[in-house]
């Protein structure tokens, strides 16, 4: 076999084992009416708990970039928007179905955002559903039948962290000296957030049915996008820390506690109140 086919098989290999480079967002918004709707997706995901489409269904102090940086243009591992959308629909073992991207989005709501699952349908869950799907131009098509995240994120968890955390290689209290090394600076000592960095634990951050509260998926996530701007921590480091502020106090998760009455789960999403369209006639008229 040719040298050059086997390097490109094994890149083929090693891209979807560990991940791909990820791609720039795109440059320009959609025109029309669609780019206003992206563009107003795009402020949800920046002030989720404040903007007034949103902060009703919010229960905590984070925002969709509280995870996702930079509202998910980032190009750090973990916490990419870019070419998410190219994922949907996609199997959830969460869920035990497949999923939409809409419903990801919404279902953010009750456990990160410790809050409410938004009706299906509207402005909100569509608007932020059209600023992730943007942020896929140009990408392709990958339905995941295994679980809902895109090529970029993969493999998720991390299997390095994976294996620290199965083996039980996992220091609560070196977590603690760390988290006030490299963290409390922009946390807090009390870990309820300084400023516009988010609180870690207690009632205004994530519940215990988020993703974060995993600490092998946490962890993952910290390894590749924390110290903000200059990502360092070693995977010994990156699970150690998580594990110190999951054993931290936050909410409890029952789902039937975040969903809306079920009259409130979706919406039919059109702007036309009414359209009759005669039934054809036959034979047809001459």
């Amino acid at each position: 076999m040719r040298k050059s086919v086997v390097v490109s098989i094994l890149l083929l290999v090693f891209g979807l084992t560990l991940g791909q480079k990820v791609p720039d967002p795109p440059s320009a918004y959609p025109p029309g009416e669609l780019g206003e709707l992206v563009k107003l997706g795009e402020e949800l995901v920046m002030k989720t708990d404040t903007h007034p489409l949103t902060r009703a269904y919010v229960g905590n102090k984070l925002q969709c970039t509280s995870c996702h940086l930079d509202g998910g243009k980032t190009k750090n591992k973990f916490a990419t928007f870019i070419g998410t959308a190219a994922a949907f629909p996609a199997y959830s073992p969460r869920e035990k179905a497949v999923i939409t991207l809409e419903d990801r989005i919404l279902n953010c709501f009750m456990r990160s955002m410790n809050g409410t699952r938004p009706p299906v349908g509207s402005k909100p869950s569509v608007a932020i559903a059209a600023y992730i799907t943007w942020l896929s131009s140009g990408l392709p098509i990958e339905q995941n039948p295994t679980k809902p995240i895109g090529r970029y994120n993969a493999p998720w968890p991390d299997p390095a962290i994976a294996k620290l955390v199965k083996s039980g290689q996992v220091d609560l209290k070196r977590g603690g000296e760390l988290y006030a090394q490299k963290c409390a600076a922009c946390h807090g000592k009390d870990g309820q957030g300084v400023g516009t960095f988010p609180p870690l634990w207690g009632p205004n951050s994530y519940n215990s049915g988020a993703g974060m509260a995993n600490v092998i998926k946490g962890a993952s996530w910290l390894k590749y996008n924390m110290p903000l701007g200059n990502a360092n921590l070693s995977d010994q480091e990156a699970v150690d820390i998580m594990a110190f502020v999951n054993s931290q106090p936050r909410p409890a998760f029952k789902l039937t506690e975040h969903l809306p009455d079920p009259a409130k789960l979706g919406e039919y999403n059109s702007n036309v109140p009414e359209q009759i369209i005669p039934a054809p006639t036959w034979p047809p008229k001459k």
